[in-house]
This record gives structure tokens, C-alpha cells and sequence, in this order.
């Protein structure tokens, strides 16, 4: 994808899955969880979490995290990015937590329902910012338009 293309795939309401090193010793993998997300092209990735959570305590550890996000509809298209956490908001900011549930929840009623009963959140939860350093993505559209042109060929009795 093109620099624009892929932010504005990231910039578009979708699930992230989140990876951060898992520091806790032994043989573990990265923690990898899904999150919502917020993103402006050109701006940072923003992820809110429990402030006592092992994500946010990985996180502060790490110093960075990766994110993927996909569409899983036909032809697949993802995004991942990785980066340096640039700055922790501790509180969430009432702004972000809004920003981030009218996002997902495009319903306008539906948001606020949501924002009433996790108000907590505004005491408990954090956001950490992360700057997008290195890109990975596909659009396999092409891949795909080149595959069913192949086999538009292909008719009853051809070898």
C-alpha cells in the first residue's frame, strides 16, 4: 500500500491487535491482545488501558508496541505498525475516552450509554501514544484481480 493508503486504512474504525514483549521471564511470547484504537494519518496511535493491568505494566517496560489491524473481507488488506511510546496520559483524558467510544460506537445514544457506565474509567485507565516508526502492509486486491483473470481463461475442457 502507499503511504496514504495505509493511513487512512489505520485511521478507519477497526480492531487493532495489540503485541508488547512480554518481560515477566521464562519462555513467553509477546502479550498480544485486541484493542480499540485511535489514529489520525500522520498523527500517533492511541491505546487506553486499566492502569494496573499487565498490558499497561508490559507497555511501560517495553517502551513500544506493534499493531495490526486487518480487513477481513475479500480481497484481505492489513496494517502493522510498531514504534516508541512518545508519552503515558495518566488519567485518560475525557476527550480521548470519548474520541474513542464515538469512534467505535458510531450511534450517537449507544456512546453515551457507554461513557455513563464506564465513567470509572476516567480515574483507572491510561493512554499511552505511540509513534509509528515502521509500516508493514498489503492489499492483496491486485493479487486477487490477477488470480481471477488467470483463471477467467479457463472454461470446461481446458487443460
Amino acid at each position: 500500500m502507499s503511504r496514504p493508503d495505509r493511513e487512512r486504512f489505520l485511521a478507519e474504525p477497526r480492531v487493532g491487535v495489540l503485541s508488547v514483549t512480554d518481560s515477566r521471564g521464562g519462555d513467553r511470547a509477546p502479550l498480544t491482545v485486541p484493542v480499540w484504537y485511535g489514529y489520525e494519518p500522520g498523527g500517533e496511535v492511541v491505546v487506553q488501558t486499566g492502569r494496573q493491568t499487565i498490558k499497561a505494566q508490559l507497555l511501560r517496560a517495553a517502551g513500544r508496541f506493534s499493531l495490526c489491524v486487518q480487513d477481513e473481507g475479500r480481497p484481505y488488506r492489513y496494517v502493522s505498525v510498531e514504534g516508541p511510546i512518545t508519552a503515558i496520559g495518566d488519567p485518560v483524558g475525557a476527550a480521548v475516552r470519548e474520541g474513542l467510544a464515538r469512534r467505535y460506537l458510531d450511534d450517537a445514544e449507544e456512546a453515551r450509554g457507554y461513557l455513563a457506565a464506564t465513567a470509572d474509567q476516567l480515574t483507572d485507565d491510561i493512554v499511552f501514544r505511540m509513534r509509528p516508526q515502521h509500516w508493514r502492509s498489503a492489499d492483496f486486491s491486485a493479487f486477487a484481480a490477477d488470480f481471477a483473470e488467470a483463471g477467467a481463461g479457463e472454461g470446461p475442457g481446458t487443460p
